[in-house]
């Protein structure tokens, strides 16, 4: 899939608009605390949203358009109260049966994630849609209270929040709470599908894996009259290393996701290198990445990222194996298998034929299904990982050093060490810019970033 390159790319994974570790038992309680399941009289989940841009009003969506028994919304969090208002009126205009959201139950702030938690029963469900730095804060209160949970992608920015991360997934493990992560390209049919086969060995021994994403300049929305820096660079996350993690963990996870699936493990180490050659935003990204990973048998993964203007645009991933090789991924629509590395029509060998695949909504109903029906279902682990491969990969490129998978784990480097002390949008931001304006950007080589 070849997208314009020429356009501003800004987030869509959710747009509704267009779909029309050893201290969890410190922190969240002992394994022997009391077992959480969904038991309303009347069957209704209730689900509070935390995060009312774009992808947290999609998620609800998909969660409202669940089939398998009753589910309304009864809660919403957000800093920004213009936000929370769109979100409340794009979903009553498709779901207003499903809906209980009084004033009394809308909140804004810091803390409006608490509130809105606390507004749930033990065994609801919160969806946590926010910028990925504040996931894992988000998680552990919503896992403290016993709720279960959708966490969007992605789920942490550095280290110590992935470790928070995987804390928190074993606390809910031993409530028996059920949590799903944001990688829908897990619950892709087409993809579950083509991988199988590539497990099976439709196309050798993997020898490469390719992850890609680019495209036109990520979006950039210039400060709002009177807003403070702390608004203006959380309205902006995608441009802040703090809130998104890089172009890698905020862009590129799927695809890295996608590989890490195919190869069936997760890298040992990572280098890589990139820059800001063209861009001019008033930001932190680079304009270009790419990481080159290894995993322990030698084989490689490299991810390639790029968000420039008139530049080629590829979006999705390529396995190279033994004998053959797979388009597939977020981003390809119908993988295809091939008998050779020429994909070419007639080196084709498997395509899917089955009815169209929503992930996103698959995702949801899974989660919902298992929350019914008491099912074992907690993706923590593996959405955690991945995220972290993801990190890896910006740690990498960001201090121009081969950085191995436990480094990046066992990293004590916080991007934003006073997020969980603030009150206000009028705190101070974890960076600023200078008197010209501009913000701090990695310099390879001289950065510390893990």
């Amino acid at each position: 899939m070849v997208h314009d390159a020429t356009r501003p790319y800004r987030p869509h994974r959710r747009d509704f608009l267009r779909m029309g570790t050893a201290a969890a038992a410190g922190t969240f309680g002992a394994a022997s605390l009391a077992r959480f399941v969904h038991a309303a009289e009347n069957n209704t989940i209730q689900v509070a949203l935390v995060g009312c841009g774009g992808r947290g009003t999609g998620a609800a969506a998909n969660a409202l358009s669940t089939t398998s028994g009753p589910i309304k919304l009864v809660a919403l969090a957000d800093v920004f109260p213009d936000r929370l208002q769109a979100c409340l009126k794009n979903l009553k205009n498709q779901f207003a049966d499903k809906m209980d959201v009084p004033p009394e139950r809308q909140f804004v702030g810091f803390d409006a994630y608490r509130k809105a938690i606390d507004a749930l029963n033990p065994g609801d469900l919160v969806l946590l849609a926010t910028p990925p730095a504040f996931r894992p804060l988000h998680l552990e209160y919503a896992v403290q209270q016993g709720r279960n949970v959708f966490m969007e992608k992605s789920f942490a920015v550095d280290g110590p929040g992935i470790r928070r991360v995987l804390a928190a997934g074993k606390a809910a493990e031993a409530k028996n709470l059920k949590i799903a992560g944001g990688l829908m390209s897990r619950h892709y049919i087409p993809l579950e599908q083509i991988i199988a086969k590539i497990h099976d060995g439709a196309i050798g021994k993997v020898i490469t894996a390719w992850a890609y994403r680019a495209h036109g300049p990520v979006g950039f929305s210039p400060r709002k009259p009177g807003e403070s820096e702390l608004a203006h660079q959380i309205r902006n996350y995608s441009c802040f290393t703090w809130l998104n993690g890089s172009f890698l963990v905020d862009w590129l996870i799927h695809n890295i996701d996608v590989c890490c699936w195919v190869k069936n493990d997760w890298p040992v180490s990572c280098q890589g290198q990139g820059g800001r050659q063209v861009r001019e935003q008033p930001d932190q990204l680079f304009d270009h990445y790419a990481a080159e990973y290894t995993f322990a048998d030698g084989t490689r993964l490299f991810a390639q990222g790029r968000h420039m203007a008139n530049c080629w645009g590829f979006w999705g991933n390529i396995i190279h194996g033994a004998e053959g090789s797979g388009i597939l991924g977020e981003g390809v629509a119908d993988p295809r298998l091939y008998k050779t590395h020429v994909r070419s029509a007639e080196n084709e060998i498997w395509k899917y034929d089955g009815p169209p695949a929503n992930a996103y909504q698959y995702e949801l109903d899974l989660l919902v299904e298992a929350i019914r029906k008491d099912l074992p279902y907690n993706e923590t682990e593996r959405c955690a990982k991945s995220c972290l491969t993801a990190i890896l990969g910006r740690m990498a490129i960001e201090s121009g050093q081969e950085v191995t998978f436990d480094e990046a784990l066992n990293s004590n480097l916080v991007l934003a060490p006073d997020l969980e002390k603030w009150t206000g949008l009028d705190d101070p931001a974890p960076v600023q810019a200078d008197a010209q304006g501009r913000y701090p950007i990695a310099l390879p080589g001289f950065t510390k970033a893990y």
